[in-house]
């Protein structure tokens, strides 16, 4: 590095300069001087709905019913408005993607399970969450909330059913029984039972009193796909794997007797109509435990012969939705008992008729006709709906006028939505709308960016989309044909796209029509590449050629108008398949990926053969040339990615870079830096000139297809399997790989330690019920603070100590010992109030297993200060839980340690009078405000929290009579 002439003569700032020289020199043997900037997700864009959750009707604000929908979209939860086709709410997830939704019954909160287990509820008011559970192992496959929204059950692919208690915000318990993934569980309004079904063929009924099974109905040759409650729940129809709904007769023995009705025998099982196969071989048959009997009622018959994909129904459950793997849905509807009295009238009157009319034309007398009550005549079909492809999910929604609003979510990334009046004799669904603008039908195969960073092109199997980045909208959509490679024409006015049966099609984005179609190839074109000069293209193909085409102006015969084409100039004739091409930045070279697991090297000008590469053990799917045209890196499907040097072909280092092949790779402009996306769900960034694994971008949940880099190499587009696109942001942010490397070493000891063994509660055997909550790195970390909050506890403890005895010793006041920081920090506060405020802070669905992890040398100090807190009124209720669940799961220590006595004693004595105390309060208050109630409703003549509905059916039939007197006296 010279010295400048101006300071050449100044020593001061000689050194200076020397000083700054050997600064710079440092840095660059340091490495510091080459920074990697972070990659972040940015945006979620293209998928319209996920196929893995259901689709559910919502409210929101108050809004009009049957208007919105939410739809899983990977990781998040988009909510639709159908009669706009905008997404106006998103749920923001973490990283696994969501598998299950329910709205509550109060419409202000939606219950979201995701892949790893977890429920997370989120206000539609917001569209924040501050409730999330943990219990489940693996997938949540089912939710339902009880009558009131104050429980949730959630059943999962580890085969455990758990009940949440909402307004606690913790688990209840754990029921285990079944031997397959959960596929239904749901809540008896009035009784305090649980019915669940399982992939296993069982369903099983549940007293949640005493959390044990009591009756397992094997009525079932195959798994068990739904379920649905009808009849004020006195009827239960299942779905399986054939084309029959099952309805089974629920008789509740409880209700019967108080009713004086026959009891029924012991011994005698009620599950069928006396088929061996269907008897309830599972049940205690003591008549003291028995709570209901099923039996068998009939079936329906569906007209789709596969399995039952999902079963739903309305709210009141008057209609019933079913379909399978095609894109028939059935209706059918569910007759209420003076309907089906009616229906059953009218039949026994043609009985009655034929009857008479036989016994005319024979002259003998008949007997008097008896009509049975069938199956039939409770359900019958009402419609049949033909979606545009295979339905995936469904939901119904009865709306006044006797309305029903059906919404369907499509294998193909399409929700489509449905009205019929169910009051009609023949009644036909019309379909109100469709939401498909905002998604592909397909997986996109091709991307590209525009020379501006503006414009993203993304093409499928049969549409082509172009979108804004900043906005995510989408400009235009055009139809074409499968799209496997695509690019923008210089000026960004046209794109041209490489299909699967060889044709180049140029689209204009002005219009959005089609220019031309070029039969460019006679197998698929796997490839294409903008020339560097920027005046034609190269393009690779499955027929073993690669044929280079100049653009050109023409005259349109139709319009009149110049427009563009591509000319065909030269071809190179190879052995084998061609799968992906690219030009040297420098027009010098032209590389070619071979199906043979080369790639070969040819000089562009004379397309005379110059290097070969080889190394690979499979075909080279994608390959790259850095900007220098001094290096080449190449993708395969052995999952590995080469490094070459461009000069003389030398391997310059193979890294094993996915757990997959590798499908994409592209170099950032003007670096040596480079990007993979592999079918292992990731995209990693590469350094070339040092070959270390810079970063790793982790969010698609499926094979990623393809990506695209934008030109300053901000932003970055990604495709997958899931039907996403991604959107990638650099930011301002430094990575420093040893931290990297320290972060990914964290999350898997995370991961480890949460996928350790759970902590065996003493004295509790492996039945039935379990506790609700599973180990989590959270409660692990929670444990921890609470042992910490407990040392510093003891640690002042016995800094007091030593003060008092120090006054004593001394015979005078000596100054306080300074308070610990942390003490100090939080406002002063005493150390008994500090481990307090930590036990506070512990989420309540980790409150159990965070103190099932505590070791119990720190139990006896944790009892203590429980006495002092319930002696002086403070949290008892919280106080109160987390001391019997210690107690519980303690027992045997607490009660063989003397020491314990004492404190357990002033504990009992303590609790009882301080929870009286507040539950004489509570009562106080209670009695007050039903009091308040009564004078307000008395003097105001107005009813507090009187029914919604029944006040509008008033008004209504009010105005309707208003509206008659007005046209009668017209």
């Amino acid at each position: 590095m010279s010295t400048p002439k101006n300071i050449a003569g100044n020593p001061s700032q000689q050194k200076l300069a020397a000083a700054f020289q050997s600064a710079l020199l440092r840095l660059s043997v340091m490495g510091l001087t080459k920074q990697y900037l972070r990659y972040v997700t940015s945006a979620v864009f293209g998928v319209i709905g996920s196929q893995k959750a259901n689709i559910a009707y919502v409210t929101l604000r108050g809004g009009e019913r049957g208007r919105y929908v939410a739809v899983a979209a990977c990781e998040h939860v988009f909510i639709w408005d159908v009669r706009k086709g905008e997404k106006v709410l998103i749920l923001q997830g973490q990283k696994h993607e969501v598998t299950f939704l329910c709205p509550s019954p109060d419409g202000i909160h939606i219950a979201v399970g995701y892949e790893d287990g977890a429920v997370r509820i989120f206000s539609l008011l917001n569209g924040e969450s501050n409730v999330s559970f943990n219990g489940h192992k693996s997938a949540v496959t089912v939710m339902h909330y009880d009558g009131l929204g104050a429980r949730l059950v959630t059943g999962s692919r580890d085969t455990d059913v758990i009940v949440w208690d909402i307004i606690n915000e913790c688990g209840l318990y754990r029921l285990r029984g079944h031997k397959d993934v959960i596929t239904q569980a749901l809540f008896l309004k009035d009784k305090n039972l649980l019915v669940t079904s399982s992939k296993d063929s069982f369903v099983k009924w549940w007293d949640l009193d005493t959390q044990h099974c009591f009756k397992t109905m094997v009525g079932h040759r195959s798994e068990v796909w739904g379920m649905l409650l009808l009849n004020q729940e006195k009827r239960l129809l299942t779905g399986s794997a054939d084309s029959e709904l099952r309805a089974w007769d629920i008789h509740y023995l409880q209700e019967e007797k108080a009713e004086g009705e026959p009891k029924v025998k012991k011994g005698k099982t009620l599950l069928d109509d006396g088929d061996d196969e269907d008897n309830d071989e599972g049940v205690d048959e003591s008549l003291e435990e028995r709570i209901l009997s099923c039996k068998k009622a009939g079936s329906i018959l569906r007209e789709a012969r596969d399995r039952v994909v999902s079963l739903t129904a309305d709210r009141k459950a008057r209609v019933i939705a079913c379909h399978g793997n095609d894109s028939v849905l059935e209706l059918f509807t569910v007759l209420s008992d003076d309907e089906v009295q009616k229906k059953m009238t009218k039949k026994l009157k043609k009985a009655k008729k034929r009857a008479a009319k036989a016994q005319e034309d024979t002259g003998e007398e008949a007997a008097e006709p008896v009509v049975e009550r069938m199956l039939k005549d409770e359900i019958i079909r009402l419609t049949n709906i033909k979606a545009s492809a295979k339905i995936r999910w469904v939901d119904c929604l009865s709306c006044a006028g006797g309305e029903l609003k059906v919404a369907l979510l499509l294998q193909n990334n399409t929700v489509e939505t449905y009205s019929l009046k169910t009051s009609d004799k023949t009644p036909t669904a019309n379909k109100t709308a469709r939401l498909t603008l905002g998604g592909h039908r397909t997986d996109v195969r091709t991307l590209a960016f525009s020379s501006d960073n503006l414009a993203i092109l993304s093409a499928s199997g049969d549409t082509v989309k172009v979108w804004n980045r900043s906005t995510l909208q989408v400009i235009r959509t055009m139809a074409c044909e499968y799209a496997l490679c695509s690019l923008f024409v210089p000026g960004d006015r046209q794109i041209i796209l490489g299909t699967k049966s060889g044709k180049l099609q140029i689209f204009e984005l002005a219009s959005g029509s089609l220019l031309e179609t070029v039969d460019a190839h006679d197998g698929a074109l796997w490839s294409l590449c903008l020339a560097p000069d920027q005046r034609g293209i190269v393009t690779g193909s499955a027929d073993k050629r690669v044929k280079f085409w100049e653009f050109e102006l023409i005259k349109d015969q139709c319009t009149g108008q110049k427009r563009l084409t591509v000319k065909h100039t030269r071809t190179l004739q190879l052995e084998e398949d061609v799968l992906c091409v690219k030009f040297s930045p420098d027009h010098r070279l032209l590389a070619v990926s071979l199906l043979d697991c080369t790639v070969k090297i040819f000089y562009t000008d004379t397309l005379k053969f110059f290097l070969s590469l080889y190394g690979h053990k499979l075909p080279v799917l994608c390959l790259d040339i850095s900007h220098d045209n001094t290096l080449i890196a190449t993708g395969s499907a052995d999952r590995n990615v080469k490094i070459w040097g461009l000069d003389f072909g030398d391997c310059h280092r193979s890294m094993f870079a996915h757990d997959d092949s590798v499908m994409f790779l592209q170099f950032v402009p003007k670096t040596h830096l480079f990007f993979t996306a592999g079918k292992d769900k990731k995209i990693k960034q590469w350094d070339a000139d040092k070959f270390e694994h810079i970063q790793t971008l982790e969010g698609h949940h499926r094979e990623v297809w393809c990506l695209t880099i934008s030109p300053n190499g901000d932003h970055i587009v990604s495709s997958s399997h899931d039907k996403s696109l991604r959107l990638w942001e650099r930011t301002r942010e430094p990575i420093i790989l040893e931290e990297e490397r320290e972060m990914d070493r964290e999350a898997e000891f995370e991961e480890s330690m949460a996928k350790g063994d759970v902590p065996v509660v003493p004295g509790e055997t492996q039945g039935e019920a379990a506790p609700a909550g599973k180990k989590t790195i959270e409660t692990v970390k929670a444990a921890e603070r609470i042992m910490e909050a407990l040392e510093l506890f003891k640690e002042e403890a016995r800094k007091m100590e030593e003060h008092k005895y120090a006054c004593e010793n001394a015979g005078k006041e000596l100054p306080p010992p300074k308070p610990n920081p942390i003490l100090v920090a939080f406002g002063n506060i005493s150390p008994s109030r500090y481990v307090l405020d930590v036990i506070k802070k512990v989420r309540s669905s980790e409150l159990e297993v965070s103190l099932l992890v505590l070791p119990f040398p720190y139990v006896p100090e944790l009892l203590k200060l429980f006495n002092s807190y319930i002696q002086q009124g403070l949290e008892v209720e919280l106080v109160c839980r987390c001391l019997f669940f210690l107690v519980k799961i303690h027992f045997g220590q607490i009660t063989s340690n003397q020491m314990l006595l004492s404190v357990i004693d002033e504990l009992r004595s303590n609790t009882l009078s301080k929870v009286g105390e507040i539950r004489d309060v509570m009562g106080f208050n209670s009695a007050a405000l039903q009091f308040l109630q009564r004078e307000i409703e008395s003097k105001e003549d107005v009813m507090f929290f009187a029914e919604a509905t029944g006040r509008l059916k008033e008004n209504k039939k009010k105005r309707r009579k208003r509206e008659r007197a007005v046209l009668t006296i017209a």
